[in-house]
């Protein structure tokens, strides 16, 4: 499967992102979701701040984290950290900052109606033909 766009845009805002073929899966920029849900002024240096906290914690998220090389704001191609799905999901469960918070209640959310389906698959259905409804 082939996927043609480069960048995503949540609330207004750009997100990197990179589709690996090989693994079928998008690879996002950390420092483009950590600006968007902290709006620090230096996201790189609160990205770095959190991976030391991560770290020390015992956390493998960290190591599930990769550089690719992305255009940057100045048109130049460097070196950015990146996480798939899955690894940025958990990272986005780790930032301590308001603005992430209704990101993590519509986890939790999702996550509850995930376990519901799996103990009972009805519940699958129904969730789906009311999702269309609304």
């Amino acid at each position: 499967m082939k996927k043609d766009k480069s960048i995503a845009i949540f609330k207004k805002k750009y997100v990197r992102r990179h589709w690996d073929e090989d693994k079928e899966l998008w690879y996002f920029s950390i420092i483009d979701v950590v600006s968007i849900l902290t709006q620090s002024v230096n996201p790189q240096a609160y990205w770095r701040k959190l991976k030391e906290r991560l770290i020390k914690e015992g956390s493998q998220t960290v190591t599930n984290c990769h550089a690719l090389k992305m255009r940057a704001k100045d048109s130049r191609m460097r070196l950015t950290d990146v996480a798939d799905t899955e690894t940025l999901l958990r990272l986005i469960q780790s930032i301590p900052s308001p603005k992430a918070e209704p990101f993590k209640l519509w986890l939790a959310k999702v996550g509850y109606e995930r376990m519901e389906e799996t103990d009972d698959p009805r519940k699958m259905n129904i969730q789906c033909r009311t999702r269309n409804f609304q």
